[in-house]
């Protein structure tokens, strides 16, 4: 059993941590600010190869593994979460291009997306079907030259901003069997977008609804086959949640060093902060959680690579455990910093703010609970 990360894989994390360094922490306060990400940075991030992270190389991807895929978001997301959460999405979209997608969709599209000259959104979500998505009720009509799309998608990050969406809608009553997913290029004719949502956090991206009216998408965008959409769906967010935590970590990370710094700085009754021994040990406590953390996100990312048959299981455990440690240790340093990491000079409370929702997407810690529960039932 060997827990150093191979050359390679320290490579990709420093040239991630570099990149998020130097092209996007300088610029985290504005991009939020603004509400929005600037569309050149994209290109940039894909000449690294991080817009078709666990794309096969024969599609023109880095063919990284899911552990890889981690290294490179805890790095990111220590410039800025609500960016390497963003990246995330776009790289589970792809990777549903890739594995399920026709030889004709893939030659069409997947060059420009892992270049990210394309960004694409992800639409399950919708207001009546959160949790329970195979509840979605987005229709795909068969016409002659493909599907006619209606229905609404909710919480969408990259709505209005996207440049394609990877749509799961109902081309059959026959519950979670009877959803396909289907590739929707932005400005398709009955594609429309509602309001800018106004959030706690991840204020950098651009949120909608996604709205289809009577929206015609041609048969040859349909992703894989009639059916399946709801399987390709949830095999792409045993991934999505490895990397939502992933984001966590590295966000609480870097917390916890900015909070290091800080209280070697600030004096209080004639000495530095950090040698108050109560002080001490909140500091050990979360260096303790994150290398806890680190630990089960790696291993349930090992599982994932591996195909091992509790992949899954591990999955939700890591996203359950390294999300809730992930905000637990940042509130911490908000406290540690005072009345000071409440000022957003100090970059703590946008990291409050950015990772209280990793608790709720890409599954909500609850359903995390239910699938860990439903596993132990099944093999008892």
């Amino acid at each position: 059993m060997d827990f150093a990360l191979t050359e390679e894989q320290t490579a990709i994390f420093d040239m991630a941590h570099d990149f998020g360094h130097d092209q996007i922490a300088p610029h985290a306060h504005a991009w939020e600010k603004d509400g929005t990400i600037p569309k050149d940075l994209w290109p940039r991030v894909g000449a690294l190869g991080f817009g078709g992270l666990y794309v096969s190389e024969d599609s023109g991807g880095s063919g990284l593994s899911r552990l890889d895929a981690t290294l490179v978001f805890e790095a990111l997301s220590m410039a800025c979460p609500s960016v390497a959460a963003f990246l995330s999405i776009h790289n589970m979209c792809a990777k549903m291009i890739d594995a399920f997608g026709s030889d004709d969709l893939k030659g069409r599209v997947l060059a420009d997306v892992v270049a990210m000259n394309t960004v694409l959104s992800y639409c399950l979500t919708e207001p009546g079907a959160g949790s329970d998505a195979a509840a979605l009720k987005t229709r795909a009509e068969r016409t002659n030259e493909g599907y006619r799309l209606n229905g609404t998608k909710a919480f969408i990050s990259g709505g209005s901003y996207s440049d394609a969406y990877v749509v799961m809608a109902r081309t059959s009553d026959d519950g979670a069997a009877g959803v396909s997913t289907l590739l929707v290029e932005d400005g398709a004719k009955g594609l429309s977008f509602g309001g800018l949502e106004d959030k706690m956090g991840w204020r950098s991206q651009p949120t909608a609804q996604v709205q289809f009216d009577n929206c015609d998408v041609p048969a040859a965008d349909l992703v894989g086959e009639e059916g399946k959409g709801f399987k390709y769906a949830m095999m792409g967010l045993d991934g999505g949640r490895l990397n939502i935590a992933a984001c966590s970590l590295g966000a609480a990370q870097i917390a916890l060093t900015k909070t290091l710094d800080y209280m070697g700085d600030r004096k209080a009754f004639g000495q530095a902060i950090d040698q108050f021994q109560g002080l001490q040990f909140r500091l050990a406590d979360m260096e303790i959680e994150l290398q806890a953390a680190r630990i089960f996100l790696r291993q349930a990312a090992w599982k994932l690579d591996n195909k091992a048959p509790d992949a899954t299981k591990f999955c939700a455990m890591a996203k359950k455990f390294v999300t809730e440690t992930g905000s637990k240790v940042v509130d911490q340093c908000l406290q540690l910093h005072g009345g000071y990491g409440y000022l957003a000079d100090y970059g703590i409370e946008k990291l409050v703010r950015d990772l209280r929702v990793h608790q709720i997407l890409e599954g909500t810690n609850e359903i995390m609970r239910v699938i860990v529960a439903r596993d132990m039932l099944k093999n008892r």
